[in-house]
């Protein structure tokens, strides 16, 4: 019984969410041996791949290729010093700012209570973005392996592999 319920968790957890997406990023990345031939390949005919458009950018498969694959770079080896800078400046701001307002409407509670609050609060903000997170690198994933298929339907190659 301890097994099983220890199965279907790690089945949830973000290490195999991310280990799924990098698996499909590199089978696209195996599979897709001239990336070039994405280019201007619009996204419209599959239904997963259209939800990657935006309103002002049309976008190409091949630009999705690079995405995902940047996407799988940032996960192995981090993300860029500069990026990673700026958003945490960006969270500081956000978490003093936060943090100042709950201070200010607790200032009557005792200090356990705040500590408790805060303690509270983090934890539902690591759930509301672990969960996230997870969605995210499931679609991602969703949309490698759709990526791929398509290349393979346009080559022509659409049962090799399978």
């Amino acid at each position: 019984m301890m097994q099983l319920q220890e199965t279907t968790t790690q089945k949830n957890s973000l290490f195999n969410a991310m280990n799924s997406f990098i698996g499909a990023v590199k089978n696209m990345d195996q599979t897709i041996l001239l990336p070039s031939l994405l280019r201007d390949v619009p996204l419209d005919e599959d239904s997963q791949m259209s939800s990657l458009k935006s309103e002002e950018d049309e976008g190409d498969m091949y630009s999705y290729y690079q995405l995902l694959k940047s996407i799988r770079g940032e996960i192995e080896w981090g993300v860029r010093h500069g990026t990673s800078d700026e958003t945490r400046k960006e969270s500081m701001k956000v978490t003093r700012s936060h943090s100042s307002m709950s201070m200010s409407s607790l200032s009557s509670a005792s200090s356990e209570e705040e500590d408790e609050i805060e303690d509270e609060n983090l934890q539902s903000q690591f759930q509301y973005h672990l969960t996230g997170l997870q969605m995210v690198l499931s679609k991602l994933t969703d949309q490698a392996n759709s990526l791929t298929k398509r290349y393979k339907k346009e080559l022509g190659i659409g049962g090799w592999g399978q």
